[in-house]
This record gives C-alpha cells, sequence and structure tokens, in this order.
C-alpha cells in the first residue's frame, strides 16, 4: 500500500488503499489476518511505519468506513469468508495515517503479514 505524500500540518487524515486476492480449494471457509507489522513495539491497532528512528502511525481496515480494525487474531479482529470459489477472491484493505504527526520528511515504510487460515 502507498500512502504518498504525508503533510504533517494537515488536519485531514491521509488515506490509500490496497488488495488482497486469495484463491483456496472451493468450499473452504478461511478467515484473512494482518500482522502489527515490522516495527518493534507495534500491535494491529497501532502500527508504525519508520524512516530511521522516526515513528509514523497508521491503521488498517477491513471497511471503507475505516471503523473496523483489520487485526490477526481468527473470529475477532480478522475477515472471514464463508466458502471459497474456484475463482480468487479479492478483499480491500483500507488504510489511514492520523494527521498532525510530528515527523520529519524522508521515506517511511513497514512490512505488514498476511495470514491465511481454514
Amino acid at each position: 500500500m502507498a500512502f504518498g505524500s504525508y503533510n504533517p500540518t494537515s488536519s485531514t487524515p491521509t488515506d490509500a488503499t490496497s488488495t488482497i486476492n486469495v484463491t483456496c480449494t472451493p468450499g473452504t471457509s478461511f478467515n484473512v489476518g494482518l500482522n502489527a507489522g515490522s516495527t518493534g513495539g507495534a500491535t494491529v491497532s497501532t502500527r508504525q511505519m519508520l524512516n530511521g528512528a522516526t515513528p509514523l502511525g497508521y491503521a488498517l481496515y477491513s471497511n471503507a468506513g475505516r471503523s473496523t480494525n483489520w487485526g490477526n487474531t481468527p473470529g475477532t479482529d480478522t475477515v472471514a469468508q464463508t466458502a471459497s470459489t474456484i475463482l480468487p477472491i479479492s478483499f480491500t484493505v483500507y488504510g489511514r495515517i492520523s494527521p498532525q504527526q510530528d515527523v520529519g520528511a524522508g521515506s517511511y515504510t513497514d512490512t505488514v503479514t498476511v495470514t491465511v487460515s481454514y
């Protein structure tokens, strides 16, 4: 997911989306989870990107309204699919960087692992 430019003085959050495609055996029920990312100390509800040692907080959601956190615990905060088809199933990940975080210019990155449980 690429958020693009972030303006730390703006009062508007920076939003982005990405897509996950899952293909399973037809009829298989599964959950799709997203871990906390690779930044030490981050959790699934307080994810962080880094530029050197400088963190920039962000969140990942399973709905367009960005109100349902997407975590990694099946049955709690993952996205469930009751039965797969022969075609890939697409899931949209909705990302948000909260406004007015005191960070400097630079490239901020994180790596989030997708887990499919069935």
